[in-house]
């Protein structure tokens, strides 16, 4: 049986990496540099870039009240500042500071919700400004301010006198210049390409010289480039990830328009290619599919995107730079994660989920993966994050990637993967009548000395799914008997209901839709319980059908969703 790699030597280089990276950051956050942040105070807001992301007015009476609905927490501040709340959990602290919620101001369009804004504004200048330290100064939520505070500098600056005004874009002014220093220091993830982002609003929202524009333009460009790949994905393979980044670039797009720019061609493509890419990990029930970090959709949320996109076709089928595929006859639709892992630096929430599955029938989810609670506490993310909480198969009840634990290994680079599938190979089956993939990965022959391949087809116009999970040796060996004991999982949606018959067949049922009846010949299917992460309102108990079994006794399983009226079952 193959030996684990030793991954401590590459592990050690990027510890270094991070640290001296860090190390620079701080230097720039120092005294040293802050006087070269202090420059020339803008005289004005040119445009205000318009911004996609949903209003709510009720929640701006909230924030009103002191009540701060933000990271899954609603904190009352009992008319204290906000930002003095050292002890509030860190993500509530990073929305705080991000001022994305000044949206629901705007919506409220009153003004005594425009006092209130600018309130906030000028209590997190005294409490914030004069310091780079702290979750305020963290290059991320320093970028989403940016955009934020010039997306809704309209209502901040509603009725303002002239001293605020000043200190708005003095203190707008400090931090773009500081975020332009510490950029290029960013770990090559989504952060990165959303300071980019924000330096691009910052010089066509604000006056700037043509040389500033043109630099922010080309660092976009290069960085929009480097990060969406050519099937429209993003590197960190979250479906997330393209839902959040083109809500900052279809702003920017117009904002370009509006000030009679040419708008970067790197950005126009990326755009053309993301949208269908938004449209190929949407279910039949318009909810996104649950990979690497996805976790509760907003369907508002994705409509208000797609309304952009003006082709409005089919979604593709198949993506294999992002590493994905898609089978999508008649009414159903199955999402399967066929990719190796992101790089390491855009790993921090991808998921061991290789070969995993979801499926959607008649505007219903089915088949899924647990998908992430993003505001619960990390011991759920771990799990969230394990093989066993996706739709495929699990060895020895271990996860197919390996992620840092240690807590200065999390504290310098976070949750990322430290090792993970390194061939993964997919090939597409389009023939007449039925759609399908045969894929195998080697995440599992480290510890395990085993390589996991599965085939999926869809056929009977999307009546019928078909699989089939194979164990072997890399060399084409039958597996030996040590360290073989496979589970093969499906979740199941927690709205499904779960039906069982004297002949090892499983139902799956819910209102308004056929049933769905599981079977498989090699191996007795097992209902057990699970936890469905991607609730809407939080975690919830869901089930799931395992198979259990010895490779070395059963080298293929072969299993089978027919759809029929659950009075035929």
């Amino acid at each position: 049986m193959a030996k684990a790699a030793d991954h401590t030597p590459r592990l050690w280089a990027l510890f270094a990496r991070e640290a001296w990276a860090r190390a620079r950051r701080k230097l720039r956050a120092g005294p040293a540099y802050r006087l070269r942040y202090i420059g020339r105070t803008p005289e004005r807001v040119l445009i205000a870039p318009p911004d996609l992301r949903l209003p709510d007015a009720q929640i701006a009476i909230e924030i009103y009240h002191g009540r701060f609905a933000l990271a899954g927490r609603i904190i009352e501040t009992g008319g204290n500042s906000p930002f003095g709340i050292g002890k509030a959990p860190i993500a509530w602290r990073r929305s705080l500071n991000s001022f994305r919620w000044l949206r629901h101001m705007r919506e409220a369009g009153t003004e005594l919700a425009a006092a209130n804004a600018r309130a906030l504004v000028s209590d997190w200048i005294s409490t914030n400004g004069g310091r780079l330290t702290g979750v305020a100064w963290e290059p991320d939520v320093t970028a989403r301010r940016i955009i934020a505070w010039l997306q809704h500098s309209t209502v901040v600056l509603q009725g303002a006198e002239l001293p605020f005004y000043r200190s708005f874009l003095k203190s707008l002014s400090f931090q773009i210049r500081y975020l332009r220093s510490i950029a290029g220091e960013m770990p090559e993830n989504e952060e990165r390409l959303r300071a980019r982002i924000a330096i691009a609003f910052a010089a066509l929202s604000l006056p700037t010289a043509a040389a500033a524009l043109r630099t922010a333009t080309r660092n976009l460009a290069r960085e929009l480039d480097r990060q969406i790949l050519a099937d429209g994905g993003h590197i960190s393979r979250n479906p997330l990830a393209i839902l959040e980044i083109l809500a900052d670039l279809l702003p920017l797009r117009q904002t370009y328009a509006n000030q009679a720019e040419a708008p970067p061609q790197a950005l126009m493509g990326a755009i053309d290619r993301m949208l269908p890419a938004l449209r190929f990990f949407r279910h039949q029930d318009g909810n996104l599919a649950r990979f690497n970090g996805m976790g509760a959709t907003i369907s508002d949320r994705i409509v208000a995107i797609l309304r952009h996109d003006d082709a409005a076709g089919q979604p593709l089928l198949h993506a294999p730079h992002s590493g994905f595929e898609r089978l999508c006859i008649g009414d159903t639709t199955v999402i399967a994660d066929t990719g190796r892992p992101p790089p390491f630096e855009a790993s921090a929430a991808a998921h061991a989920g290789c070969l995993s599955f979801e499926m959607s029938s008649q505007r219903r989810l089915f088949v899924v993966n647990a998908g992430v609670d993003d505001h619960g506490p990390a011991d759920y993310l771990a799990v969230a994050r394990a093989t066993a909480a996706h739709s495929t198969a699990v060895m020895n009840d271990t996860s197919s990637c390996t992620f840092l634990t240690g807590a200065r290994q999390i504290e310098l680079l976070g949750r990322r993967i430290a090792s993970g599938p390194q061939v993964v190979e997919s090939r597409r089956i389009d023939e007449r009548g039925m759609q399908g993939f045969v894929a195998h990965h080697d995440g599992y022959v480290p510890a395990c000395g085993l390589v996991h391949e599965r085939m999926i087809i869809l056929a009977e116009d999307g009546a019928t799914l078909v699989g089939r999970d194979r164990f072997f040796r890399p060399d084409g060996g039958k597996p030996r008997l040590q360290r073989d004991q496979i589970a093969v999982r499906f979740h199941i949606h927690p709205a499904v209901e779960i039906l069982r018959d004297d002949h090892d067949r499983i139902a799956l049922s819910t209102p308004g839709a056929d049933a769905w009846v599981f079977s498989c010949a090699e191996a007795v299917p097992v209902v057990e319980e699970s936890i469905y992460f991607a609730g809407l309102s939080g975690p919830r108990r869901n089930m799931q059908i395992v198979l259990s079994f010895h490779a070395s006794e059963t080298e293929v399983v072969r299993w089978r969703f027919k759809r029929m009226a659950i009075d035929g079952f």
